[in-house]
């Protein structure tokens, strides 16, 4: 990359005045962090030429992966730490007057993402590149992230995320690579040479252009890939000049407005029609483009259709990406000629799904009339897939007549997307044991009864090199020097750390360096927020989307027990502590909203609070993103992972907490399950009941809330607070959440879990004040977290589903 010091500051100097037409004093920090990704992105540049070339002697399979989100977080810090040279950067640029810490704030965190999904997208394009795997992101060019988070007066306020107000250097733009993606109009048939043939007329084209980011990952120059972005913009130049001249402003914008919205923003507000057209107009407009840049690429350098699934893999990211069957079938057959069941054997040996939900409302459904308005091509080739498949499982279930019909494509008016990409893959996985085993029990028995060879597990795994290596230096520097640098490349090395469970030394550099993480930690929270943290307190902490089935509430209410037991008894004692929240609330979601205003509230509560504020403290962290993830992990103690079992599909929170050495407070829940197999009983805190237990009471209806609260004092007192005037600034503000418990009993067991968590959060702060055995119980954790690295997981992937080779 560079020979040196030397030859990277003079690279840097060239670049800056070519790039920014100016000397290096007259520069913002803007123009030098500028100048600095270009260089950066040259080098890379270069590397991927050569990639290219290497390519194209040897012809391997490629993987496109398809997802509505892609969280990649900034790239320069990491893309530093992958080229080694983040240590020759920061020296050079220092040597130049130039603070590497201030270019690297420049950066936005991209607004391509909201949570684990995007951010398990962003994982496995790192491990695809490091593994050697051509494999190639494909999404949506968001204008605008979700929304930046602020709070105010305790309530959630959102505000545009404009990541892209000042560019985005990393990426490229590429007009020439457009595909034109058609929506409405008619279809009309014919038959040509004896043939049936569809032809879609009137329709409305939208231009999608493509902007491509570059995969980089760790000491892997050669295995560069590409994230590519599509952005929806007009075919023509969007003004009527006609309507302007004669003043009619608004409607001579209209159309270019309505064509950019499709890329505008992640996850538009879909509580009403407009927004869910938006919403589907997004899922078909990148699978389009994405599907017709693929083939357009396939047929460059193979004349055979038929052969396409060897040499391409389709993934699709969750139900979002759906529409890719259909798609396919359409390029297929309408545009390549192709007969149906030639183009369906294509599709489906192509075509792999991973399912992340198992809640019956994340499932997508799409109404008929949408659809059929909207994509009447697609839809004619969605009916025809429904059509066929009743046909053939009507044959081969004769003494079940009602399985085909439950799982069919089309029921009661809608379309299942779940049930689509079902019946068109040849592969469906869920993403952590229990989970696998959920959808072939519970959620998709009868698609399990057809097609039981399809389903399978693959555990989720996150980058070790970005959120251990990258975002944990002191902890990365001790590993390495305890057991070398080859961890980076192989996580599994890592447990070779468990010989220094009983070294008195190591473990009291592991404790400094996690106060050390503290420290940066609170430096953040009191720069962004103006709170002051404790950095000898237990960080207690729970970051992730705010939803009622994760279980924010259970966390508040141990909080609320905890300070009243301390209001009671002033005597009482424990450790100092420090409770951590964090995540986003959906725009229309009022209970969540809800409870970000009862934890804000809480914490104006104890913090103003000085007979308990020295011991303990509560604050919410805004805006919760990939940058503050980085901070907030290495710090962590306890990662509460407290989701109601059976409802979090794996999580992947609590594997990047684990890898920094949090010990995990949660249900059998998701890859919770996998953490206490790596880990063993002792090192990790489970409690509350099983998926099976829940399954049952909810199906027995048995369970009854109201028992819960007149049985458990402090629980009554608790949900009392929520409504008699105890919080008095907010007055019924939290009625929601009381009447979600007891007069809607309750749905994700709260109440009924209360008293096992409580108890399992005593026994964690018994181990807490040993300091010794707490630093073992960690080393554990870190040292066995390696299977939970992404390389492993896409690996599994490669080799079970994608049929592709590793390096």
């Amino acid at each position: 990359m560079f020979f040196d010091k030397e030859s990277f500051k003079q690279a840097y100097l060239e670049k800056f005045a070519e790039a920014e037409g100016k000397t290096l004093d007259e520069g913002t920090s803007w123009d030098k962090y500028h100048a600095l990704v270009l260089l950066l992105k040259e080098k890379v540049s270069l590397c991927r030429a050569l990639t290219n070339e290497a390519y194209s002697r040897e012809k391997e399979k490629q993987v496109y992966y398809f997802s509505m989100e892609f969280l990649i977080g900034k790239l320069l810090p990491f893309y530093l730490v992958n080229m080694e040279i983040l240590n020759l950067v920061r020296e050079g640029l220092a040597d130049l007057n130039i603070n590497l810490d201030e270019l690297l704030a420049q950066e936005s965190d991209a607004g391509l993402g909201n949570g684990g999904l995007g951010r398990l997208a962003a994982c496995f394009l790192d491990s695809m590149s490091f593994k050697g795997i051509k494999g190639h992101g494909n999404g949506i060019h968001y204008k605008y992230g979700l929304f930046e988070q602020k709070i105010i007066n305790g309530f959630q306020a959102e505000i545009a995320d404009n990541w892209l107000k000042n560019g985005y250097p990393w990426e490229m733009r590429k007009p020439d690579k457009s595909v034109v993606v058609r929506f409405k109009g008619e279809v009309r048939m014919e038959s040509l040479k004896g043939k049936l043939t569809f032809v879609q007329e009137n329709y409305e084209p939208i231009l999608a252009v493509p902007y491509d980011i570059p995969v980089f990952s760790y000491r892997n120059p050669f295995y560069i890939n590409n994230l590519r972005l599509w952005s929806a913009e007009p075919m023509a130049a969007g003004l009527d000049l006609d309507l302007f001249n004669r003043g009619e402003f608004k409607q001579a914008q209209s159309y270019k407005s309505e064509v950019e919205a499709i890329s505008s923003i992640l996850y538009p507000e879909d509580s009403h029609i407009a927004g869910r057209e938006l919403r589907l107009k997004q899922e078909y407009f990148f699978v389009a483009a994405g599907l017709g840049s693929i083939l357009q690429s396939y047929k460059k350098g193979n004349t055979l259709l038929l052969d396409f699934a060897q040499w391409v893999a389709i993934h699709i990211n969750d139900t979002h990406a759906a529409l890719c069957i259909p798609e396919l079938m359409r390029l297929l057959i309408d545009e390549e000629g192709l007969g149906w069941d030639e183009a369906w054997k294509i599709t489906v040996e192509s075509t792999s799904y991973t399912n992340h939900t198992i809640m019956p409302e994340a499932l997508e459904k799409w109404s008929v009339e949408m659809i059929q308005s909207l994509l009447p091509r697609i839809y004619m080739i969605i009916e025809e897939i429904d059509r066929r498949f009743r046909e053939e499982h009507i044959l081969n279930f004769p003494e079940d007549p009602e399985l085909p019909a439950f799982a069919g494509v089309i029921r009661h008016g809608q379309v299942h997307m779940a049930h689509l990409a079902i019946i068109g893959s040849h592969s469906i996985n869920g993403v952590a044991k229990l989970h696998s085993r959920l959808l072939t029990e519970q959620v998709f028995p009868q698609f399990n009864r057809i097609y039981s060879k399809r389903f399978n597990n693959k555990t989720n795994g996150v980058s070790h090199r970005r959120f251990l290596y990258a975002a944990n230096p002191g902890l990365s520097h001790l590993i390495t020097e305890a057991i070398g640098p080859h961890w980076k490349r192989d996580a599994e090395e890592l447990q070779k750390l468990e010989v220094f469970l009983n070294d008195q030394s190591f473990l009291e550099q592991l404790a400094k360096v996690k106060l050390n993480n503290k420290l940066r930690l609170i430096k953040h929270v009191k720069e962004k927020q103006g709170i002051v943290l404790d950095p000898s307190s237990l960080f207690d902490v729970q970051v992730k989307r705010i939803h009622a089935y994760k279980r924010q509430l259970l966390n508040v209410f141990k909080i609320m027990n905890l300070y009243n037991q301390l209001k009671a008894n002033p005597n009482y004692f424990i450790e100092p502590q420090t409770f951590i929240f964090g995540g986003k609330a959906a725009p229309g979601y009022h209970y969540a909203k809800t409870l970000i205003k009862l934890i804000n509230t809480l914490a104006q509560k104890i913090n103003t609070d000085k007979d308990v504020n020295e011991i303990i403290k509560l604050v919410f962290l805004e805006n919760f993103n990939v940058s503050l993830a980085e901070l907030i992990y290495p710090a962590a103690d306890i990662s509460e992972q407290i989701s109601t079992a059976g409802r979090e599909a794996s999580g992947t929170g609590n594997m990047k907490f684990m890898m920094n050495g949090a010990l995990t407070l949660g249900t059998l829940d998701g890859a919770n399950i996998e953490i206490r197999e790596a880990v063993g009983e002792e090192n990790i805190f489970i409690f509350g009941l099983k998926a099976e237990e829940v399954l049952h009471y909810a199906y027995q209806g048995s369970y009854k809330a109201w028992d819960e609260y007149l049985q458990n004092p402090d629980l009554k007192r608790i949900l009392d607070q929520l409504v008699c005037g105890y919080f008095q600034e907010v007055g019924g503000e939290f009625i929601t959440i009381h009447d979600s418990l007891l007069h809607y009993n309750d749905e994700f067991f709260v109440l009924k879990d209360f008293c096992s968590y409580y108890e399992t959060y005593q026994k964690i702060l018994n181990l807490y004040i040993q300091k010794k055995e707490w630093s073992r119980s960690t080393l554990v954790n870190i040292a066995r977290s390696g299977c939970f690295s992404s390389d492993r997981t896409v690996s599994e992937y490669a080799e079970k589903i994608w049929n592709i080779r590793c390096r």
